[in-house]
């Protein structure tokens, strides 16, 4: 298997993770796309993925799977015991219910405000993501702000029980994790008083699947191309 990603990048990592968990980093070859350049929006790579983001799979006979949703859906079920996506009805409906609220309420609004906001990741990509026109930079905070309010939310869930879908890590503390490193490095953070959210990052970064998988420093490379 083949996965085009870019080391250090909130959807990036959520697959390195997945795979880390599921002991599967050795069957795979990571080939890194450009995200500064564009690469990934160009007709070769639009081939791969037409929505043009990362990452994506490549299986063995030549199928493309992208979503780090539906990635970690196959990653997780190739060995028959899934771990990350649930096994009975009940548990997959509640982790895909909360998978889609981590990315909805703290990711998704976080990527708005980073490309909106901020100036992103440069002219090249930023043509893709900020349209010239007068309220982008407010409708950038309004996400920021909204990302804000997911945090708080899950912080209130996480005052009640230890991971997001119930006492078990699963695929929505994943992108949630994900969320709040790409949080961190746009200049959003967790506030000081979400302690339930705080404590929970710290459970989730003591993991083995995830220590040393994500704690690479955001786009730090490709930061330092842009002059940070």
């Amino acid at each position: 298997m083949i996965i085009f990603d870019r080391p250090g990048f909130p959807n990036p990592a959520r697959i390195r993770i997945v795979l880390a968990h599921k002991g599967l980093e050795s069957a795979v070859q990571f080939v890194s796309v450009d995200l500064i350049g564009a690469e990934h929006k160009t007709p070769a790579f639009l081939e791969k993925n037409p929505s043009g983001v990362l990452p994506v799979l490549q299986l063995d006979d030549g199928t493309y799977i992208s979503e780090a949703t539906a990635i970690t859906e196959y990653l997780d079920n190739l060995d028959g015991e899934p771990a990350l996506t649930g096994r009975t009805p009940k548990e997959k409906a509640v982790i895909h219910m909360m998978q889609r609220r981590a990315e909805a309420e703290v990711l998704d609004p976080v990527g708005i405000y980073f490309h909106h906001a901020t100036p992103g990741l440069g002219p090249l990509l930023q043509v893709h993501k900020s349209p010239d026109w007068a309220g982008r930079k407010d409708w950038g905070e309004r996400n920021g702000q909204r990302a804000l309010a997911g945090m708080a939310a899950f912080d209130a869930l996480l005052s009640r029980q230890d991971f997001l879908a119930g006492e078990h890590f699963s695929m929505p503390d994943i992108t949630l994790y994900a969320g709040l490193m790409f949080a961190d490095a746009a200049g959003l953070g967790v506030p000081d008083n979400l302690d339930h959210l705080i404590a929970w990052r710290g459970r989730v970064s003591d993991l083995p699947s995830v220590r040393e998988r994500s704690g690479q420093e955001f786009g730090a490379e490709d930061l330092r191309r842009l002059g940070f």
